[in-house]
């Protein structure tokens, strides 16, 4: 048994880099996983991804500067999984990566 067993996470920014890598880890420790992201193409092939290793996980394409995307995103978590344990809020930008001066 995983440490996340009966647990259901949800996943900002889970397209790329942390939050990818967050989502995989977390349904491979048994949660189930709600990820979003914008790019609905990379949530699908994470999905896959958690599904072929026996996963559980849905997505939900949308902006988590979004009012609406968030609260559609929530609302999928719940009636998909009944509950929401866990969010990780990681969606963000690398704008600017270089010293102020």
């Amino acid at each position: 048994m995983g440490k996340l067993e009966n647990k259901v996470a949800l996943v900002t920014g889970a397209s790329s880099g942390m939050g990818h890598a967050i989502a995989k880890l977390y349904a491979k420790e048994g949660a189930s996983v709600v990820v979003i992201a914008r790019r609905k193409e990379k949530l699908d092939e994470l999905i896959k991804e958690i599904e072929s290793g026996n996963g559980k996980a849905v997505a939900v394409a949308g902006d988590v500067t979004s009012k609406e995307d968030v609260e559609k995103v929530v609302k999928t978590t719940v009636d998909e999984f009944g509950k929401l344990d866990i969010v990780v809020n990681n969606a963000g930008l690398n704008d600017k990566m270089t010293p102020p001066y």
